[in-house]
């Protein structure tokens, strides 16, 4: 078995949108890493040029979306239940992630 989807959840202090999506993901069950947009300014401007300009921002191995996407989210937990069944847990081709690229400060 490969290994587990990366995901990654950009977030700002005092968010209502970031922690309803963190709400969710706990709900579904999905397992992500927490990063702070406010301590890393390379990666706001990493998204900014990618046109994500809202809190929070969501990186998976092959999808990126901002703010709280509820039909994203669902979206998001049907596809890894289905690699659950199938044994596949990675694409073959993942999106290199702005988590990759940048440090916090």
């Amino acid at each position: 078995m490969t290994e587990p989807m990366k995901i990654t959840v950009w977030v700002l202090p005092n968010c209502v949108q970031c922690n309803q999506t963190k709400k969710e993901f706990d709900k579904l069950g999905i397992q992500y890493q927490v990063r702070e947009l406010n301590r890393n300014p390379k990666a706001v401007d990493r998204f900014k040029e990618l046109g994500l300009l809202a809190a929070p921002i969501i990186e998976t191995d092959d999808r990126r979306w901002s703010g709280f996407r509820l039909n994203r989210i669902r979206s998001l937990a049907n596809h890894l239940q289905n690699e659950r069944i199938r044994g596949i847990n990675v694409p073959l081709e993942p999106l290199k992630q702005v988590a990759d690229e940048v440090e916090d400060e």
